[in-house]
Parts: C-alpha cells; sequence; structure tokens
C-alpha cells in the first residue's frame, strides 16, 4: 500500500512537470512573433515603395517643369530673333522705299527743273517752235521745246539750247536758213513765244522724249509722234 503510494506521487510529479513543460514551450511559440515581424516587413517595403514612387514623381515633375523652362526659353529666343529680322525687314523697307522715292523725285526735278536762258535763248526757241510746230495745238508746240530742253540736259547733246538747235542735221529750219529769218524779223507768234517760256520753266508733255516727227510712232501730240 504505502509502496503503491509512493508511484502515485512520482507519476504526479511526471505529470506536473509533462504539463508544465508543455505550457512553458507554448508560451514560447514564435509563431505570434514571426507573423507581426512580416506585417512590419511588409509595411516598411511599402513605404520604401511609396518612398520610391513618390521620388520618380518628384523627378518627372522636375523633369517636366525643366523641359516646360528650355521649351519656353526657346520659343522666347525664337520670337525675338522673328521680331528683331521683321524690324530689320522693315526697316530695310523702308529705307529702300524713301530712297527710291528721293531717287523719283531727284529724276522728276531734274526733268522739269527750268533751264535759266541766256539772253535772246526764248527768242530762239520760239523761233524754232513756230517754224516746226505753229501750226499745232498748244500742247505741241510746248512739246517740241520740251525736246530741245531734253537735248540739253541728256548729256547725249549739246548742253545749250543755241547748239541743241544748230546742230548739224538736227532741225531743218535751221539748215534752210528759215529759223534765222523768223528769228531776225521777230516773226514767231505771242503762243509760240509763250510756248518757249513754259518749256524753259520745266513744263514738259512728253517725258524724257528727244525727237519727234510725222512718223507713226510714239507720243502723238497734233500731227507730231515723240519718242
Amino acid at each position: 500500500m504505502l509502496q503503491t503510494g509512493k508511484i502515485i506521487k512520482v507519476l504526479t510529479g511526471v505529470t506536473i512537470c509533462t504539463l508544465f513543460t508543455a505550457g512553458f514551450t507554448m508560451q514560447e511559440t514564435p509563431e505570434p512573433n514571426a507573423k507581426v515581424a512580416n506585417e512590419v516587413q511588409a509595411v516598411t517595403q511599402h513605404q520604401m515603395q511609396v518612398s520610391n514612387e513618390t521620388s520618380k514623381y518628384v523627378k518627372l515633375t522636375e523633369k517636366v517643369k525643366e523641359e516646360q523652362r528650355v521649351k519656353a526659353e526657346e520659343e522666347a529666343r525664337i520670337k525675338a530673333e522673328e521680331e528683331a529680322k521683321r524690324k530689320a525687314e522693315e526697316e530695310a523697307e523702308a529705307k529702300r522705299k524713301a530712297e527710291e522715292e528721293a531717287e523719283a523725285q531727284a529724276q522728276a526735278q531734274s526733268q522739269v527743273q527750268a533751264v535759266t536762258p541766256v539772253a535772246g535763248e526764248q527768242e530762239l526757241l520760239a523761233a524754232l517752235i513756230f517754224c516746226e510746230a505753229g501750226n499745232q495745238p498748244y500742247e505741241g508746240q510746248v512739246a517740241v521745246g520740251a525736246v530741245v530742253m531734253n537735248r540739253v540736259r541728256s548729256g547725249a547733246y549739246p548742253n545749250s539750247i543755241s547748239s541743241v538747235i544748230y546742230q548739224s542735221g538736227q532741225f531743218g529750219p535751221a539748215m534752210t536758213g528759215w529759223l534765222d529769218s523768223v528769228l531776225y524779223s521777230g516773226g514767231y507768234t505771242q503762243t509760240a513765244y509763250q510756248a518757249a517760256g513754259d518749256a524753259l520753266a520745266g513744263v514738259n508733255p512728253v517725258g524724257d522724249c528727244l525727237y519727234f516727227g510725222n512718223g507713226d510712232w510714239g507720243l502723238q501730240i497734233g500731227d507730231h509722234f515723240f519718242h
């Protein structure tokens, strides 16, 4: 009976130890801690991923801004160059037009400028006008005087009215003596005298014409064609 009681005590002690050991083992199991660690690691990885994505977004945004800045600067540079080019072209065109206008005015003044006659030149020109165009309308008479003045200014003929009129082979009345007869007798009309005065003053209905006659081409005034 006593021996049986000892055995029961020993078994009871072993059972208690076994239970204690099992309980301790359950308390020390690493499974809950591993789960938390995994969750923490997952959160950390997510945060790192978010941080990386954020960094990428920031870099992309900065890149886009830089490209926009460079593009804006390039557009501004091109616009400034185009504006400068446009202004330069406008200034050049304005200068060209001004030069053309000045040249045109100079030519016009050259064509219509009055030649100061020496004594007797108006009478000489009037005598020629009377002989060549005394039966023509007034404009035609002025036109004959203008041809003489064009020759004086041309550089291709003598530079005086008398020399132009008496140049060999040019005006029939001068070659035949009729011109001198009219001049010395004062046989020209007042209309021819006035036409000579207008031609001397620069009136010119025939432009730069240097010739006239009874042909069939050129500018016609009355019976004469000017060219």
